[in-house]
């Protein structure tokens, strides 16, 4: 979810990919704890945000105790459509797309992503449990055996996940 001024944008979140760690050769904490990638080996639930390209901002979440790194990319999300909410700003579907429709800036890096008073923050899960599918990664061919690694999760039921569909 992500509030401003206006009010309260909101998506569920239909898939995600995990990078696990400095072992995991798809992972940016492969080089170890530098200045960008800090923020994985902090406390989990805070947003590690990074330009892709120079110029697409990606959302993840940090997941590992203190200390470890790691994250979980957010890939899409379908927009929730309620009383109270506004509209999202662009499809969320893909990661960079994703960014745009919930307007997130790279000052929301090592934001607390489990603070609900925040503006960006992620709420519990309303309704039913997703049918999960996990397959690879997108676009980590560079990093070997890693790319196959099925790391990818979505809900095999939402038109909002990203190409490759499963």
């Amino acid at each position: 979810m992500r509030r401003s001024g206006d009010g309260v944008r909101a998506g569920r979140i239909v898939e995600t990919e995990a990078y696990v760690g400095e072992h995991d050769l798809a992972c940016h904490a492969r080089a170890g704890r530098t200045s960008r990638t800090d923020v994985m080996f902090g406390e989990p639930g805070h947003a590690y945000v990074y330009l892709i390209y120079g110029v697409h901002p990606m959302l993840n979440a940090v997941c590992s105790p203190e200390g470890e790194a790691s994250a979980v990319l957010i890939r899409a999300a379908e927009p929730i459509d309620a009383a109270g909410l506004l509209p999202l700003l662009h499809s969320a579907t893909g990661p960079g797309n994703l960014c745009k429709a919930f307007d997130v800036r790279l000052r929301h890096n090592r934001d607390d992503l489990c603070d609900p008073g925040a503006e960006l923050f992620v709420a519990p899960r309303i309704g039913e449990k997703p049918r999960l599918w996990k397959g690879p990664r997108v676009g980590v061919e560079y990093s070997g055996p890693w790319a196959r690694r099925k790391l990818r999760f979505c809900d095999k039921a939402s038109r909002a996940v990203s190409r490759p569909r499963p």
